[in-house]
């Protein structure tokens, strides 16, 4: 079984240039007045997956408090291909604004720092929040990098942690060559940077619950490995720890 959902609310926001509110629904757990962690979907919405890695940050040291905002307003990929139908039709600008109001949500409601993390598609909005959204103080991403219409790296303002596997097929967004052209446009940042390569392993590769394995297998994707998960976890909870904690 997967670790249990953390529990719901509705947050209402400003959303718009008019500053017309808006309500989306947001899965919040942790510590009430912990430093924030805005945690981003893969392309397969808010699920079992999503929810499962916000729990896991809010019990990491010294007590994180994580928020997942629904990026697709309560849809859901139940297969790859309704998953990239999903993520095709996305407003990735609105996503971003979607980002930077769940950030000053957080920093509203008791956190006093607020980083933003993400997995995939979560992965490339949370670099791209890094160059649009001035209030994030840290970033780490996973297995993925967004478009040069989104955003530049090279002009991020956040520091950035990112995650690839090495054998990541994704060309262009996830794989080797994407996540070292990453390394060289945050270079050329002057923020500091880190960009992990785990050998042996694949997209996806901090999926690691049971149903999260079956899902990667009928993908035909590489089976987790434990050491690279936990390493990579330990890698995140270093650099939350040293940007977002006093």
């Amino acid at each position: 079984m997967g670790i249990a959902s953390p529990p719901s609310k509705s947050v209402e926001w400003s959303v718009d240039d008019d500053g017309s509110p808006a309500t989306f629904d947001a899965y919040v757990i942790g510590k009430a007045d912990g430093p924030g962690i805005v945690v981003l979907q893969e392309w397969w919405g808010v699920d079992f997956e999503i929810k499962n890695h916000a729990r896991h940050i809010a019990n990491l040291e010294p007590g994180f408090k994580a928020l997942i905002p629904d990026l697709y307003r309560g849809k859901v990929g139940l297969d790859a291909a309704e998953a990239q139908h999903l993520m095709d039709g996305l407003d990735w600008q609105g996503a971003v604004k979607d980002i930077r109001a769940s950030v000053n949500w957080l920093k509203a409601n008791g956190s006093q720092k607020v980083g933003v993390t993400g997995y995939c598609m979560g992965g490339a909005l949370s670099i791209a929040s890094a160059v649009l959204v001035p209030e994030v103080d840290a970033v780490v991403a996973f297995y993925g990098v967004p478009s040069s219409e989104l955003a530049d790296p090279s002009s991020v303002k956040a520091p950035v942690q990112a995650h690839f596997g090495e054998l990541d097929n994704f060309v262009g967004f996830s794989d080797i060559t994407a996540a070292k052209a990453l390394e060289e446009k945050l270079k050329a940042s002057g923020v500091p940077y880190e960009v992990h390569i785990y050998p042996g392993n694949g997209h996806a590769f901090m999926n690691a619950s049971p149903e999260g394995v079956e899902r990667r297998k009928k993908m035909g994707l590489t089976y987790p490995d434990d050491a690279a998960v936990n390493l990579a976890w330990s890698r995140f909870k270093s650099w939350m720890q040293k940007y977002l904690c006093p």
